[in-house]
């Protein structure tokens, strides 16, 4: 079992805004989690990703509870987020930070930048926050492909790229090693049925629908 979610509550301000949520991630699962805004998905993610404490029940990521043992919870995911953080590194840091703090080889991340037709080498002494918002996709999209992970997740991922940029993004899913896991929350069911073997809907912090396809 890759994550095992139990009974999961949080309450933000009075609102309990995942409400006994349940549900298991396998090797080779690959989800569209689906809802509309304020169902709790990403709330759900972030929590499962330790950056928020749940209220009751219990996460485990391969066994590591996200709070206490989130640097372990964190070395086999690849999270990208729908607004790209605020980084105020150069790309050259970033990426050397990267490597240094995830073992992911350079090389690497430059070979899947240019898959996506981003061109690293003449943007290096540019700050992450400066760049457009579809290079800043790029650039994480890249990232999380070279690390390799067991279970990548993405927060609307192709929200700021073009439809040329959407067609590499999806070619380089296709081309990921069967046992790898994918954790969608979109919008655009239509892009992505081709990628999937599983459909969850989460409305008013609920499951309502976890089907196999």
């Amino acid at each position: 079992m890759l994550v095992d979610i139990k009974n999961v509550t949080k309450i933000f301000q009075g609102t309990k805004v995942l409400d006994d949520v349940s549900m298991q991630i396998t090797l080779g699962d690959r989800i569209a989690m689906m809802g509309p805004n304020g169902a709790g998905k990403t709330t759900l993610i972030r929590a499962m990703l330790g950056f928020y404490h749940i209220d009751t029940g219990a996460i485990l990521v391969n066994g590591h509870e996200p709070i206490k043992q989130r640097v372990e919870v964190l070395q086999d995911i690849s999270f990208i987020p729908q607004l790209p953080p605020p980084i105020r590194l150069t790309l050259d840091e970033m990426i050397s930070f990267i490597a240094k703090s995830s073992g992911v080889s350079k090389e690497l991340i430059f070979e899947e930048a240019s898959k996506m037709d981003l061109d690293l080498k003449h943007n290096l002494n540019k700050q992450f926050f400066k760049l457009s918002g579809g290079m800043k996709q790029k650039l994480l999209i890249a990232i999380a492909l070279s690390k390799k992970s067991s279970l990548l997740v993405f927060d609307e991922p192709t929200a700021n790229l073009d439809p040329k940029a959407r067609e590499h993004f999806y070619t380089l899913l296709k081309d990921l090693d069967k046992s790898c896991s994918t954790l969608f929350i979109t919008h655009r069911l239509d892009e992505i049925e081709n990628l999937i073997n599983r459909k969850i809907y989460m409305d008013l912090g609920k499951i309502v629908e976890d089907e196999k396809i």
